[in-house]
């Protein structure tokens, strides 16, 4: 009998394995996929999320890969420039992008090194329930490495099963999670990594475009380019061809730097940029991440998000798992309730930008922030969701407006 199982060893169930191992809980991660292989991500860690890994003791492995900070920001809309540095969280004014085979070995290592028990190749197809209908345990099959055999089953029990599984999580569809709020895709994203082409952190926004950059691991950059989800279709008919299209448009000197240079990598992209909270909490099963809550990929929001989120919930779980499962069940519904009121505004938030068309409100305000070193900085605060929208609202700026 495991204290938890966790199914996903990414950004969500990997930190989960670590805090609740170093809580003193006995725990298992599992995973449907290789040990450190990459996925589809932006994998932009704001300050937030940085501020968890220092208190993690992480960051400097994070630092070691060669992964170099971001503390740079520029963003272009219009007739409107803003350039600066966030005043940061705990110390952290940076943030950090590497790559997630980089980002999520570093995880489970460290979750293995406090004592959690690692599985890859290993799907979960069922969950295992006691007479009330409580959920106790998974059930699976190991699927690939030395011990998958002819596709051997395994079932393991556990006090609690938290499915980080990712925005299509089987967890979630086996306790029926139904959704509390849905809204319709909003873009479609495709990128590549390019080398030999210095760049900061970089936003570049117009009607119907937008367009980033991102420093990351083996002195790559991360370049994004987002259209609207009506257009996927027509994008990937020819997605390389719509993608540099999107950024001469929409960021003509980024692409100058780019002319004469080839990706260092094939193009990846999704259509499937899903919106929604799903319940995310029952008896005995909690959803974590983008099992539980998923967003548009425009703010790079979803890993800080992830890792806030881990931490609140070892803090809800850490006594009640020692006990009554009644009691443990109620803390979860509080963790889970917690967190709709936490995300909802950097959800709402990403649904703005993801419409891709920066309205005249806006722009009038973003003119009166470039104009002032203070506001910019509390302006890049929102933006990496250290501070609320609200904040900006100082008399400083309402005098400019």
């Amino acid at each position: 009998m495991y204290d938890a199982i966790v199914v996903g060893a990414r950004c969500a169930g990997a930190p989960a394995a670590l805090l609740l191992s170093r809580a003193g809980y006995r725990v298992l991660l599992l995973d449907k996929a290789a040990y450190g292989t990459d996925t589809l991500s932006t994998h932009l860690i704001h300050q937030p999320g940085v501020a968890a890994l220092a208190r993690w003791g992480l960051l400097d492995r994070v630092r070691a890969s060669g992964c170099p900070p971001i503390g740079h920001a520029v963003y272009e809309v219009a007739d409107i420039h803003i350039e600066g540095c966030a005043r940061g969280v705990e110390g952290q004014r940076a943030g950090f992008a590497p790559r997630r085979h980089v980002l999520d070995t570093v995880l489970v290592d460290a979750a293995v090194a406090a004592g959690a028990e690692y599985r890859d190749h290993c799907r979960v197809t069922g969950l295992l329930r006691d007479g009330t209908g409580r959920v106790v345990g998974v059930e699976g099959q190991v699927t690939g490495g030395e011990d998958a055999g002819d596709g051997r089953a395994f079932t393991e029990r556990a006090r609690l099963v938290i499915g980080a599984d990712g925005m299509r999580s089987s967890v979630a569809h086996l306790v029926d999670a139904p959704y509390t709020v849905r809204d319709p895709r909003l873009t479609c994203a495709y990128y590549t990594y390019w080398r030999d082409v210095p760049a900061d952190l970089e936003l570049y926004e117009r009607p119907g475009g937008w367009v980033a950059t991102v420093p990351t691991n083996d002195a790559a950059t991360l370049v994004l380019a987002y259209f609207p989800q009506s257009r996927f279709t027509e994008v990937r008919a020819d997605a390389y061809g719509a993608y540099r299209e999107q950024i001469r448009t929409t960021a003509p000197a980024l692409d100058e730097r780019l002319a004469g240079s080839t990706p260092a990598e094939r193009l990846h992209g999704t259509g499937d940029q899903q919106n929604f909270f799903r319940r995310a909490a029952g008896p005995g099963w909690v959803l974590l991440g983008d099992a539980a809550h998923h967003k548009d990929s425009i703010t790079a929001r979803g890993i800080s998000d992830a890792f806030q989120r881990v931490e609140a919930l070892v803090a809800a779980v850490a006594r009640p798992l020692d006990g009554d499962p009644d009691r443990l069940d109620a803390a979860l519904a509080r963790f889970a309730d917690e967190g709709v009121e936490r995300l909802m505004p950097g959800y709402e938030a990403t649904l703005g930008a993801a419409r891709l068309d920066p309205h005249a409100q806006r722009l009038s305000l973003l003119r009166a922030v470039q104009s002032d070193p203070e506001l910019t900085a509390i302006y890049l605060d929102v933006v990496a969701g250290i501070v609320p929208a609200s904040a900006l609202y100082t008399p400083r700026l309402l005098a400019l407006l």
